[in-house]
């Protein structure tokens, strides 16, 4: 390791005013079940926290009464937050303009509180380090209940100091690229949100149609207005516009399942091509993905780009559709590979499916064992939908399929760059890599 840089454990930090490391309360002082409300001060749990960010909207909110009691875990900006029980190891910073927030006992705030010795960027990367990770996992098993790391093992634990204009440095690198997949995760809300409120406008609500058949302006101009019917007629769906078509979801594409996980004879040294499994759905290609050199039937095969709906898991966050981001790959059971059948409908099926996400979870939950459920063959034909006419899919295609390639774009460009961040972060952390060369890497992309 570089000259000057240094091991310091938490509590020689903590007695030199540099460091505060502290939970939320537990016994008497925890927030009681009746005061927890719809709108107070976020109680933040390891739950509330995901890919270095809290998730403060969706966070249980307590009352003024209850924090009041609390006297530990009140957190503030800036705040590097860790989940220490149950799921231990989860890190989020907390942003310069966050709302009043306390943690629960499952989370502790590290707080730098001298940013001329330790750069709180730099203490959040740090506790994202694999070094870092490796001293919490010699200690989350010191009980014989779930994961722990108690605070006072926590104050046990150590940091890397390099000096301090070595850690902005760090900080500032990390940071950029941090900056950049965050910009990219919200420009994709956004386009999620453009595409799915103009698909529930134009084949949910059908407000075209229906500000057409009333005599109203639609709002579009007249040549895109005029491709929608202007009447509403009875169909198994209730109202559909005239001309449209209520069909099963089943047949408004070819769905291939994936084969039996065994007929691949899975291998752990990465030859062949990675067997996709829900869990690569959501973090791609990982060190834990098994590989397999078996050449199955080419159905089986999928490519960057396609879509894939995964039909059993846990009703809320597995069942879900996805857009392949990756290289080649083999289809595993429990996933659908999703082929429209003219690359006109490709936007209209994969809006289609996202749309009817709390659909597929509510079938799911109805048949849910054990935390998993599953949506089958026999529900998505049972299951019927509105097809417009090719008129009005073409007029959709070409508003859509540019905002879903975009996305896409900025999917993989995320992928590109978190693998990037991911690979610097631990050299720069134990000093194999110094910042001058992080940002010659840094430079091409």
């Amino acid at each position: 390791m570089a000259g000057e840089w240094s091991t310091v454990s938490v509590i020689e930090l903590q007695r030199g005013g540099i460091l505060l490391v502290e939970d939320g309360n537990h016994g008497e002082y925890r927030p009681r079940a009746d005061e927890f409300v719809d709108r107070g001060v976020a109680f933040i749990r390891a739950a509330d926290m995901d890919a270095g960010r809290v998730l403060f909207e969706s966070a249980a909110k307590i009352n003024q009464r209850a924090r009041e009691r609390i006297t530990k875990g009140i957190g503030a900006p800036g705040d590097v937050l860790l989940s220490h029980k149950g799921t231990v190891g989860k890190v989020a910073l907390v942003p310069e303009e966050a709302p009043p927030f306390v943690c629960s006992p499952q989370t502790t705030f590290w707080r730098s509180r001298d940013e001329n010795r330790l750069h709180r960027k730099y203490l959040y990367a740090f506790l994202r380090s694999p070094g870092f990770h490796a001293q919490l996992a010699t200690r989350a098993g010191e009980t014989d209940m779930a994961p722990y790391v108690s605070l006072t093992s926590q104050r046990g634990l150590s940091v890397v100091l390099p000096p301090i204009d070595e850690q902005r440095a760090i900080a500032h690198i990390l940071s950029t690229l941090d900056d950049k997949i965050e910009l990219n995760r919200r420009m994709n809300e956004t386009l999620e949100a453009m595409a799915q409120a103009l698909f529930k406008s134009w084949f949910v609500d059908f407000d075209p149609v229906r500000a057409r058949a009333e005599g109203r302006d639609p709002g579009l101009p007249k040549p895109l207005a005029n491709v929608f019917p202007g009447r509403l007629v009875d169909s198994e769906l209730g109202e559909s516009p005239t001309g449209w078509s209520a069909v099963p979801l089943y047949d408004i594409a070819t769905y291939i399942n994936g084969a039996a996980y065994a007929a691949f004879d899975p291998n752990d040294e990465q030859r062949g091509l990675p067997i996709i499994k829900i869990v690569e759905l959501k973090a791609g290609v990982t060190p834990q993905t098994k590989f397999s050199e078996v050449q199955m039937p080419g159905k089986y095969r999928i490519t960057r780009g396609d879509i894939l709906f995964s039909w059993s898991g846990n009703p809320d966050t597995s069942i879900d559709t996805f857009v392949w981001l990756h290289d080649s790959a083999w289809l595993n059971q429990h996933i659908f590979r999703v082929v429209p059948h003219r690359p006109l409908e490709r936007a209209f099926v994969l809006t289609l499916l996202k749309q009817l996400r709390p659909v597929f979870a509510k079938i799911a939950r109805n048949k849910q064992t054990t935390g998993l459920g599953h949506v089958t063959t026999a529900d998505m034909k049972r299951l019927f939908v509105v097809r417009p006419d090719d008129e009005v899919m073409r007029a959709w295609n070409a508003i859509a399929a540019p905002i879903l390639e975009r996305a896409f774009v900025n999917a993989v460009e995320i992928r590109s760059v978190t693998t990037l961040r991911n690979a610097l972060l631990p050299k720069l952390i134990s000093g194999e890599l110094r910042v001058k060369d992080a940002e010659r890497i840094m430079g091409t992309i």
